[in-house]
């Protein structure tokens, strides 16, 4: 993630990440376990909707610390090698 953000490839935060979803800009999205119950609902639906891939996992530190930030409630990749890289680590566990 550090690496993608240096890069340039991430979209922190959940109204920048839902901004770049309606432009079809995003490839991969991060989501805070800990995230509110309505940001969930306006974000996950989103997602659904315009068949992102996503995740549900880490805390809001945990993404924050991950691209040098704040915590974040969501962080997307809007680069598709990064996305499809991160996709599979994680699915690996990894």
């Amino acid at each position: 993630m550090g690496l993608a953000a240096r890069a340039g490839a991430v979209v922190p935060g959940t109204e920048r990440v839902r901004e770049a979803v309606r432009a079809g800009r995003v490839h991969y999205a991060l989501v805070a376990a800990d995230l509110t119950a309505t940001g969930r609902d306006k974000l996950v639906p989103l997602l659904e909707g315009r068949e992102v891939s996503y995740s549900v996992g880490y805390t809001r530190a945990d993404l924050g610390r991950a691209v040098g930030r704040a915590p974040l409630a969501a962080v997307a990749l809007t680069d598709e090698g990064f996305a499809r890289r991160l996709e599979a680590l994680l699915a690996t566990g990894g």
